[in-house]
């Protein structure tokens, strides 16, 4: 592989993140009237739908109190933030800090609080902000919002749960891989370490022993409360995309608790899952796949969506960083020419979200219901970053 320019790369990655992309959310998504986020928004940034979805409204508030804490003391992306969570503080809980799924424009509540990440990206978007501002009153909305989480993990959506009670009982991969992420996001403000600590511990347990499936080499998104494999929709569904995520928060865990090994098992494991969920006739990684190989129940199983890509990318240079792989720098050299050439909008900021499964545009909607301030700017940050730190050892 002829030498690559590192330094190159991470300017890319930047330059589109402060120039484009930050810009585009700061001047379209501000509801100036009513506080909170638009995210509803076409190709051009114009809203379409003034819906207000609460876990993007916490992604949007931690996304610019997050670089505030890092990156500079903008005062534009902490005035964003703060109006951001006084919309939420005041419309988006129901008083216990369970926090609805959707709210009218102006926050009266539409959907109840069934998602529990929604609570997850409110816990978050809180804490951050506590760090920007050294308010302890954000710090303890997001403490009593992390305990609510831990309250209600066995049983996350609660009386909202559609299924019957003990026909078929299941866990999802999607908590435990959340809250790996989110145990080291709030870690400043949380004052019992030892809960922290514990928390952190079962999250690896029930991503490495549990989900993950070594005969497969994935993990899958559903099991058992025993562990146990289900044979049906639920049971068989397998999220590459998912499973790249929580393998770059595995990494971070295994830096944080100076464990190799864990940041070793991850790129092993990440290595087997893009593999795995490649699509190897028109490039691009599955959105849901079947263990089995039978016909999935997500009709839109082979679309090509942003974020998995931007995910896959973030665990690939992460672990080429971190382990050296050569396999990972080659996976992450394919997804980067896929996603500039694929998801970039050459013409309007922002990047597409939605991809057919030939890689054409399937809508041209630049944020929705469930693409808003995120992925593409969380991926260009940490991308841009790794890329930067690689160039300066170059």
């Amino acid at each position: 592989m002829s030498e690559i320019n590192f330094k190159e790369m991470a300017n890319r990655y930047r330059k589109e993140l402060y120039n484009n992309v930050l810009p585009f959310w700061l001047e379209k998504s501000q509801d100036e009237e009513y506080g909170g986020y638009f995210t509803c928004l076409n190709r051009d940034g114009s809203v379409f739908d003034t819906d207000k979805f609460v876990w993007l409204q916490g992604r949007e508030i931690w996304m610019f109190a997050m670089l505030y804490n890092k990156v500079e003391k903008n005062p534009e992306w902490l005035a964003c933030a703060r109006q951001g969570a006084a919309f939420l503080e005041k419309f988006g809980h129901d008083g216990n800090y369970d926090f609805y799924f959707s709210l009218t424009r102006e926050g009266k509540p539409i959907i109840q609080p069934y998602n529990i990440f929604s609570n997850t990206f409110a816990c978050m978007a809180f804490a951050q902000l506590a760090v920007a501002t050294g308010d302890e009153h954000y710090a303890d909305i997001a403490r009593k919002t992390f305990q609510r989480i831990l309250d209600r993990r066995s049983n996350p959506k609660g009386q909202w749960l559609k299924a019957v009670p003990g026909t078929r009982p299941m866990k999802d991969f999607a908590l435990p891989m959340i809250i790996c992420n989110m145990a080291l996001e709030i870690e400043p403000i949380i004052q019992d370490k030892s809960l922290l600590e514990g928390t952190i511990e079962e999250a690896l347990h029930e991503v490495f022993d549990v989900f993950y499936q070594p005969d497969l080499g994935v993990m899958v998104e559903n099991l058992s409360p025993d562990g146990s494999l289900i044979d049906c929709f639920e049971g068989r569904k397998v999220n590459p995309g998912h499973d790249l995520e929580a393998l770059w928060f595995m990494m971070n865990l295994g830096l944080r608790l100076n464990r190799q090994d864990i940041i070793d098992k991850s790129m092993e494991i990440a290595l087997r899952v893009i593999d795995y969920g490649w699509d190897k006739e028109y490039g691009g990684i599955f959105y849901f796949m079947d263990r089995k190989g039978c016909p999935t129940q997500e009709l839109e199983w082979d679309q090509k969506l942003w974020w998995v890509h931007l995910e896959a990318a973030i665990c690939m240079i992460k672990g080429y960083q971190l382990t050296g792989n050569q396999k990972a720098l080659e996976w992450f050299l394919r997804l980067d020419d896929y996603l500039w050439t694929r998801f970039k909008d050459p013409e309007f900021p922002e990047w597409y979200g939605y991809l057919n499964r030939r890689g054409e545009v399937l809508l041209p909607l630049k944020g929705g219901k469930w693409k808003g301030c995120f992925h593409v700017p969380r991926g260009l940050y940490q991308i841009g970053n790794i890329l930067q730190e690689m160039a300066d050892k170059q």
